[in-house]
């Protein structure tokens, strides 16, 4: 039967709304809307901006593509109403694009997550090397960082340590405007020392899902917020040891600073722990608090700049004048590994310290080992039978899971009573330990695999051990394979200072070239991060291993998570002797006066035995003493980040959102090579170029004279090659042409140095060139 004409288009509209309203099932996922700037002005210091009117607005612009206002209300999670202008919501792939069209938008990107920066996570304390520790008189100078307070994204903090007590201090500081945000943990307070502590778990919880009450509250429940915040800036705390190892005080780089914590990192979800939108979150607040120093040992894949959040919120952080301080990340050695890539924050890499904790592994034929632990536990004085790994293990596992003692790996009645070798990599060395112990092992030997050749680092084991580098891992597998009943003993660690040569890379420290802007060069500087002890949470054991039921006030870990709050430490110092200076000349003095030898006059050496170069150390290992009188800086303006932002292709409508609203006209022809960096990196050499570069003096009126180590392959000339300063303030500008010599370059990257000097002061700038 035919149906009526008029029924089928009464079908066909019922048919039509269906659709139409049938509900979506596009995937959604978390993204950050980033509008740049807001333009509150000096208002932003009282109470009359009303940030609800500015979350209003960010109802109405998401609203504008949702239909209504109060759908975007439900989808945004976070507002950014301080500094940075921005939202983060959930939202569908295609309206995340269309978002991105529109001409005030700088950036739509993914909530992604990040990584601590720590060793074990995935595979000033206690600093003797002579001079890289700030002198009694320049503590003393810069009042022990008296007045300023460093602000931590992190994990969060354990408030009880003794690092963060309030004794001896004055009252907080009349420019801080941050709160004590407990949550409901009611237990966990702040004073004097620290006078604040937010958290931040939205964007977490948009990729995990709903959290339950123990999520709200800044406690450190993991121990790396509390150790790295420590390292910056923690009290003088006499007593201090791991297991009765480096037994001294703790003391952070800038001991009477004020503390601010800002928990953005939660318990890891397939490896992520920080995301984007609870770091933009942060930042966002403690730039609002007043902060002076900002401490970030997070990082994560590298990506453009404006989809990055650590870049943001640094550049927003610089802006306000407050020095930002990041890790360069621990994938090394690999080149081109280097996280926190913008020129406006110091990246820190990681190496060692002239302090070991030495655990001998003996072996039956008298061959004795030299090795690193702190291990609390000790064995009886004897030997004991000693087994790899892959000859303990269970018929059911993989012989490339079990020589790295993996999980379930081990076979318990091939392990009881005897030593075991593991070997290092993937799962985290503590891992491994506990592994060993749970099969019934005694001990534990971990050999390190040709990676990470003769870096060896004292972790608390949770038995006897003892970490040893590639070739006497060698040594000893060589010896279990010759010998028919091999044995072995491992002797209880020892503290031992003044070791040489030290500092060394460490070869987990991430390396450059830079991958997004390969004309700044990345990391900065380095900086202790191999078994340094700083406070920790008494909710974790040392090894943060569930197994662990030790709890300890301080703690040895490893990463350029603990090298980077020394750097921020040595910023507290000398934002607190020299408040006038921008955060680009506090970054200045700390590299320019960096140092590439080690404590033998030698060049810095990594974890081979080979010559680190620039792209492992930047420009060298910090020495706060001469940081603190630096002679001149390379001082860079916010101006100049711009410009440099134009360069990499924002035109100047996109950077007036990013100013606060203010039209910005970019300069023509400004190349990035140019910016007034401490570092000079010309990545793409072809014939010759022409950099600029300006210099401010800081100093006594002094002549400088440029002196020049050449690349190889390279003739690099500086005019003028004398500059004369006669007032403080004072700057002076200078050309630097490099050119490739007919026949002797070769397509990978070289190094030199410019060094302008008057013969107290050295004004070092590494030259890194990469010649076509």
């Amino acid at each position: 039967m035919r149906l009526p004409s008029s029924t089928i288009q009464l079908l066909y509209q019922i048919l039509l709304v269906c659709l139409l309203n049938r509900p979506s099932f596009a995937v959604k996922k978390s993204y950050v809307v980033y509008l740049g700037a807001h333009s509150h002005g000096p208002e932003l210091s009282s109470s009359f901006v009303d940030f609800n009117q500015v979350t209003q607005s960010h109802y109405e612009f998401l609203g504008s593509y949702l239909r209504s206002p109060n759908t975007a209300k439900d989808s945004i999670f976070y507002s950014y109403t301080r500094h940075i202008n921005g939202f983060a919501a959930t939202l569908e792939e295609e309206v995340a694009a269309e978002i991105a069209k529109h001409p005030k938008v700088l950036s739509v990107f993914e909530n992604r997550g990040r990584k601590l920066h720590t060793t074990r996570s995935w595979e000033f304390m206690g600093l003797e090397h002579k001079g890289m520790i700030p002198s009694d008189s320049i503590w003393k100078k810069a009042r022990f960082g008296e007045g300023v307070i460093i602000g931590n994204l992190d994990t969060g903090v354990w408030p009880e340590s003794s690092s963060f007590s309030e004794e001896g201090l004055g009252p907080i500081p009349s420019k801080w405007r941050g709160i004590c945000d407990n949550g409901v943990d009611h237990t966990f307070q702040c004073n004097r020392k620290l006078i604040g502590a937010r958290y931040f778990n939205k964007g977490y919880a948009s990729a995990v899902g709903p959290l339950n009450s123990s999520f709200q509250s800044p406690r450190d429940k993991e121990g790396h917020g509390s150790h790295t915040l420590s390292t910056a800036a923690g009290n003088a705390v006499p007593g201090v040891s791991v297991f009765g190892q480096g037994f001294g005080t703790a003391k952070g780089g800038a001991p009477k600073a004020r503390v601010a914590a800002y928990k953005v990192c939660w318990p890891p979800v397939a490896d992520d722990e920080c995301f984007d939108a609870d770091i933009l979150a942060g930042f966002d607040e403690a730039i609002h608090d007043g902060v002076d120093v900002l401490s970030v040992s997070l990082g994560g894949s590298a990506s453009s700049l404006l989809n990055d959040s650590v870049a943001i919120g640094s550049f927003h952080a610089a802006n306000r004048g407050i020095v930002v301080v990041c890790s360069a990340g621990n994938s090394g050695p690999a080149d081109a590994t280097v996280s926190n890539l913008a020129p406006w924050h110091v990246t820190v890499a990681a190496s060692t310290m002239d302090r070991e904790f030495p655990a001998y592994v003996v072996l039956g034929d008298n061959i004795t080992l030299k090795g690193e632990s702190l291990s609390a536990t000790r064995l009886a004085h004897k030997l004991y039978p000693i087994i790899k790994a892959t000859d303990a293990k269970l018929d059911s596992a993989r012989t490339e899971d079990a020589v790295l003692c993996q999980n379930g790996t081990l076979d318990p009645n091939k392990v009881k009573g005897k030593i075991v070798i593991c070997l290092r990599g993937i799962n985290a060395r503590v891992d491994k330990g506990e592994q060993a112990l749970l099969a019934g092992a005694v001990g534990m030997v971990l050999a390190n695999n040709m990676a990470s050749g003769n870096e060896i680092i004292a972790d608390p084991h949770v038995l006897p051990a003892s970490h040893i580098n590639f070739t006497d891992g060698i040594s000893v597998f060589n010896y279990v394979n010759s010998t028919k009943f091999p044995v072995a003993y491992i002797t209880h660690p020892k503290t031992q200072l003044g070791t040489k040569p030290a500092p060394l890379m460490a070869a987990f420290s991430s390396k450059g070239p830079n991958t997004v802007v390969p004309e700044i060069l990345k990391p900065d500087v380095t900086a202790p991060g191999v078994s340094v002890i700083a406070a920790y949470t008494k909710a974790q054991g040392p090894t943060n291993q569930v197994f662990d039921k030790r709890r300890i006030s301080y703690n040895s870990v490893s990463g350029t998570s603990m090298s980077c709050p020394h750097v921020s430490g040595i910023a507290a110092l000398l934002r607190a002797s020299y408040p006038s200076w921008s955060p680009a000349a506090i970054k200045s003095a700390i590299m320019t006066t960096a140092t590439t030898l080690d404590n033998e006059v030698e060049p810095l050496l990594n974890a081979t035995d080979g010559i680190a170069t620039a792209l492992s150390y930047g420009a060298g290992h910090v020495q706060p003493n001469i940081a603190m009188d630096p002679g001149l800086v390379y001082d860079t303006t916010i101006g100049d980040y711009l410009n440099f932002l134009c360069a990499l292709g924002y035109n100047g409508t996109q950077i007036s959102v990013f100013t606060e609203g203010s039209s910005y006209v970019c300069r023509k022809k400004f190349s990035l090579l140019n910016l007034n960096y401490p570092s000079i990196t010309v990545p793409n050499l072809s014939g010759s170029v022409t950099v600029r570069r300006t210099l401010k003096n800081v100093g006594s009126p002094s002549t400088y004279i440029a002196h020049v180590q050449n690349p190889n392959g390279i003739t690099v000339s500086v005019k003028p090659s004398i500059l004369k300063f006669t007032n403080v303030g004072e700057e002076k500008s200078f050309k630097v042409t490099f050119k490739i010599v007919k026949g002797k370059a070769t397509n990978n990257y070289v190094f030199g140095k410019l060094i302008w000097s008057d013969g107290r002061h050295y004004v070092r700038s590494p030259i890194v060139v990469n010649a076509k």
